[in-house]
């Protein structure tokens, strides 16, 4: 009991701490999609500041291939770079904290997966976790695009998937209530749910879109995916030239496979996003081409659309930087960067395009530094 109660008003101060200011966050949930945040220290000579964590797995060779693009494209950004690991031994409250202080001037930031262990050390949130917490990352947006040239099961798919991250079944919210039996709780707050569905508005809304979908389990969690659902609900009424439905997550998952030209933005909760997230990045390529952001009021990070480390490939030379050349040409666009945004894009899809030089996951043969030399070269292209 004394766990339970531990664990109850651990939940009470969660809740007490998001619903301050919670009409507050809806008016301005969307404030990143109006205007791109700007550096506290950006340079007298036009260069711009990037916290960047290589993170785990392949992580710090993608990095190491968005570097080189930068430099060959002249890209005016300058990285300051930290490393953030639990599985290397190289996470602890002072380096998190250097990583907030770093985000605190640049607001913009270039991330890898920083891999989460399963054994439990007595801590419940992993550091990735807390992280995003402390910048308050509430809304991540995964935009899944065919490539044009390479061919997959279904083309010319353009969707997005908008999750909210900080709240849902991954509350660190965990205890042993009686020998063998383990309570997870799953956290839908009022407020979150109205913020994440206003920013899926306000996104369909600016970028042209036409239909949002909510993606819910409310015919079996009745009262917190029944609320989140009421929430979109509530909220789409603001919106009355958005299209706007709403679908169970199972079958939202066999639709995706059959048929996703149906879908065009679709807003979830956080479990149900991050599995959408690996389905969806399937249907185009898989996670080495998908890439995706994560936003708060003041903070943008940009990262590979479905998390992993691949730590099979470490050392290799076969990773896809794909996914995080997309990320990092989608930062320079919120930069204000649009010449070299789209010079990196492009280049990047010219190289898909002509399927020379394609990394083992796209079905060649060619290595990381080759894709990345291709790329360099058709910059000057």
């Amino acid at each position: 009991m004394a766990a339970l109660s531990g664990v109850r008003a651990v939940a009470r101060s969660l809740l007490l701490s998001q619903s301050c200011g919670a009409w507050r966050s809806l008016s301005t949930s969307a404030a990143v999609l109006q205007k791109p945040a700007k550096a506290e220290s950006f340079s007298s000579e036009g260069v711009f500041p990037v916290t960047m964590i290589p993170g785990d797995g392949v992580g710090p060779e993608l990095m190491h291939s968005v570097k080189e693009v930068f430099k060959a494209a002249g890209v005016p950004v300058q990285f300051d770079e930290h490393h953030l690991s639990e599985v290397q031994n190289m996470a602890s409250e002072e380096i998190l904290d250097q990583v907030l202080g770093s985000m605190d001037k640049s607001k913009v930031a270039l991330i890898g997966k920083i891999h989460t262990p399963m054994e439990y050390k007595g801590e419940l949130a992993s550091y990735d976790m807390r992280l995003r917490r402390k910048l308050d990352l509430f809304a991540n947006v995964v935009r899944v695009n065919s490539l044009p040239g390479y061919k997959t099961r279904h083309n010319n798919l353009d969707l997005v998937i908008i999750r909210e991250q900080t709240e849902g079944e991954y509350s660190s919210l965990e205890h042993e209530s009686a020998k063998g039996v383990i309570e997870c709780m799953k956290i839908i707050t009022r407020a979150k749910s109205q913020r994440i569905a206003k920013f899926a508005f306000d996104f369909a809304t600016k970028k042209g879109r036409s239909k949002v979908t909510a993606v819910h389990k409310a015919n079996i969690m009745k009262l917190g995916d029944g609320l989140f659902l009421r929430c979109c609900k509530e909220v789409s009424e603001l919106y009355p030239k958005i299209k706007f439905d709403t679908m169970i997550i199972d079958n939202c998952c066999m639709q995706l496979v059959q048929n996703p030209y149906q879908f065009d933005v679709l807003v979830m909760p956080n479990l149900y996003g991050n599995i959408i997230d690996n389905l969806a990045a399937g249907l185009v390529g898989g996670a080495g081409v998908v890439p995706g952001e994560s936003y708060s009021a003041e903070y943008a990070v940009f990262e590979m659309g479905a998390r992993h480390p691949f730590a099979q490939a470490v050392g290799r030379n076969i990773a896809n930087p794909t996914a995080m050349l997309l990320s990092s040409a989608n930062m320079l666009r919120h930069l204000n960067l649009e010449y070299h945004s789209t010079m990196i894009s492009d280049a990047v899809r010219k190289v898909i395009k002509v399927g020379k030089v394609r990394t083992p996951d796209m079905g060649g043969y060619s290595t990381s530094h080759d894709f990345t030399r291709a790329v360099i070269t058709a910059l000057s292209e």
